[in-house]
């Protein structure tokens, strides 16, 4: 079982093949055809790569520039990190 687990942790290719491939587990596991130990492994295997989605999400958010527009034309700045405080 080791060596299935080395084999799910590499990272995919990309985020979309990543959002895929969580499809097709996600299928799979709906269908509810698959025996136990398998889903199991597919299970974790789907929270890893939803880990990886999330991660690589959170990246491109932190590079995210908003252009704003003033007297001077037009200027860039960071996205606002978000915060946990809600209604503010």
């Amino acid at each position: 079982m080791s060596d299935q687990v080395q084999q799910t942790e590499a990272a995919p290719e990309s985020f979309e093949a990543a959002i895929e491939k969580l499809e097709r587990i996600v299928t799979r596991l709906e269908n509810g055809d698959v025996p136990l130990e398998e889903a199991i492994d597919l299970f974790q295997e789907g929270m890893r790569l939803s880990k990886y989605c999330s991660q690589k999400l959170e990246q491109v958010e932190r590079k995210i520039e908003l252009l704003m527009e003033d007297e001077e034309g037009i200027s860039r700045r960071p996205f606002p990190p978000l915060t946990d405080e809600k209604g503010e």
